[in-house]
């Protein structure tokens, strides 16, 4: 079922890609990457593609631009070559918060983006969490959009085995605000009976500043658990994980999938003695996060394993990675 198709990770993700390919039983296809002293990239492939499916994981993580001008000079490489199909894997899509016009003169660049994939010949998209869902219908070929809930739910479990918290019905679900609303039931169905869902409502006076007006539901001794799709710099997650704390929960945990962790947003957490963890997935590679005593890497490479399986057997992906709002 494998035999036809190649993966190659650019230079965003190979650790993970690696993963990926030894659940699926193949190595990982070489890749060049060079970047030239004018700002020029090269990047190309080190093997023949004539007539193989390409898979290709990348995210357009910082340096966002440069991530995706490999991708494009990458795919362009290969499409020449004349490769049969070609699937990109980005699991954290950048400027995907760029989804509408917010203001006047103001660009759709997550539009954008998606058009200068779909342009170069990309066949499908497979992504992880996108920051709104309607993204999926930016691009002009299949997008699957999936959900890392079954991930984090999997590791609270575990992690909370000793608490009796589900039983006890004392977890709460946070959704950081209204828009992530979804998110937080997602969790929850895969978290199972025991939890309820709170919301926090707040407002944005100026860009990665939040103020919180009012917290909406019964935190008062339990596990509260935040879900979010990014972490940026930290302030906002982290005054909502702060009046969570003041206002009663027990302890705050927050589940994220995109860390960008811009900034000083790092030391922040680190020094944020009311979480008790951050649990993040591996969409963007953090080598400082290993031996991190608050933030805990889960990793997505099951998952992009059995989607990728699911493509070439032409069964549908398993509903604990996919979300339909």
């Amino acid at each position: 079922m494998l035999k036809d198709i190649l993966v190659f990770s650019l230079s965003s993700n190979v650790k993970l890609t690696n993963q990926v390919c030894n659940i699926l039983g193949i190595e990982m296809s070489k890749s060049e990457i060079h970047h030239f002293a004018d700002g020029e990239c090269l990047a190309k492939c080190d093997c023949d593609v004539r007539g193989k499916k390409i898979y290709i994981i990348q995210s357009t993580s910082r340096p966002v631009n440069d991530r995706i001008m490999e991708t494009l000079i990458f795919i362009d490489g290969i499409k020449r070559a004349n490769c049969k199909e070609i699937t990109l894997i980005t699991p954290y899509y950048g400027y995907a918060r760029q989804d509408r016009i917010a203001s006047m003169n103001e660009p759709i660049s997550a539009r954008l983006v998606a058009d200068l994939f779909t342009s170069v010949g990309v066949s499908r998209v497979i992504t992880v969490e996108l920051h709104t869902p309607q993204i999926q219908g930016f691009f002009g070929v299949p997008v699957d959009n999936c959900s890392p809930s079954y991930i984090f739910a999997k590791y609270l479990k575990k992690r909370l085995a000793n608490t009796n918290a589900l039983e006890n019905g004392s977890i709460a679900i946070v959704a950081p605000d209204h828009g992530a609303m979804y998110r937080a039931r997602d969790l929850a169905n895969a978290m199972g009976s025991g939890t309820s869902i709170v919301v926090i409502d707040k407002r944005r006076p100026r860009p990665n500043v939040a103020e919180i007006t009012n917290i909406v539901g019964d935190i008062d001794g339990k596990i509260c658990v935040m879900v979010d799709d990014i972490i940026d710099t930290g302030g906002t997650i982290l005054a909502g994980a702060k009046a969570l704390h003041d206002k009663g929960a027990k302890e705050v945990y927050i589940c994220c999938t995109h860390a960008l962790f811009n900034g000083d947003a790092l030391s922040k957490f680190e020094k944020a003695d009311y979480v008790t963890e951050c649990i993040v997935t591996d969409t963007i590679e953090h080598p400082e996060f290993e031996n991190n005593a608050r933030i805990k890497v889960v990793s997505i490479a099951d998952m992009l394993a059995n989607v990728i399986k699911s493509h070439e057997s032409h069964e549908k992906i398993k509903d604990r990675y996919v979300r339909f709002h």
